[in-house]
């Protein structure tokens, strides 16, 4: 996560091997028929599709995983210096909000949740920092407050693509409602008329108002 304009702090930008392919079997871990959700940080339009095989001497999924335990110690490690730093400047959202990407981007969502809080405070109306909070609710398994939350992000930015696509996921994965996911995504299409992966989105419409007719039984199929 980073800026109001999409690009990531360069404080939480800094990967040894070993945690890239940590970030890549999170990524493994987490996708789902749909892929996965979109960072309100990073690049909206960049629809995540399913991960590719790991490349460039990384290791690959097949060989030994990290521990969540070890996912929670690689990133208190990476967030040291902004903590540090944090003793002093408590209330700043430059270092709040990359500290809680780093726990987001390691699957460490309550850490990560309590320092998006905490930039929200400061700054309530960044739909960027409200959707990717929105999205580790979603990742504990908490549709409800993962809604809530990205409606509040759209009452803000009524146009905000990745709260959109999300929001869709959200309502159909967690709540069994592909009317809602449609409606979500259609306005998406119809708020952002460039949106580069549009033909993804209408792919899940599809899918989605199938689910609706009765014709297709497991929409995470």
């Amino acid at each position: 996560m980073a800026n109001h304009n999409g690009q990531r702090t360069t404080a939480t930008s800094i990967w040894t091997s070993k945690q890239a392919y940590t970030m890549a079997v999170i990524c493994l871990l987490l996708g789902g028929a749909f892929g996965y959700l979109l960072r309100g940080s990073g690049s909206a339009d960049n629809t995540p599709t399913a991960a590719q095989p790991a490349s460039n001497g990384l290791p690959t999924q097949a060989q030994q995983q990290p521990t969540p335990e070890q996912m929670a110690r690689m990133a208190h490690k990476q967030a040291e210096p902004l903590l540090a730093q944090l003793k002093t400047r408590p209330s700043d959202p430059a270092l709040l909000v990359p500290i809680a990407n780093i726990f987001y981007d390691a699957g460490q969502y309550d850490d990560a949740i309590g320092y998006y809080k905490q930039a929200l405070k400061v700054d309530p109306k960044n739909v960027d920092v409200r959707s990717d909070m929105a999205t580790c609710y979603w990742y504990k398994n908490d549709p409800d407050t993962a809604i809530t939350e990205f409606q509040k992000s759209l009452t803000y930015n009524p146009a905000h693509a990745s709260t959109l696509y999300n929001l869709g996921v959200v309502k159909w994965q967690g709540k069994g409602d592909p009317k809602g996911a449609v409606a979500a995504w259609q306005k998406l299409l119809d708020t952002n008329p460039n949106y580069e992966n549009k033909a993804r989105v209408m792919e899940l419409i599809s899918r989605a108002r199938q689910h609706a007719s009765g014709a297709m039984g497991n929409p995470k199929g």
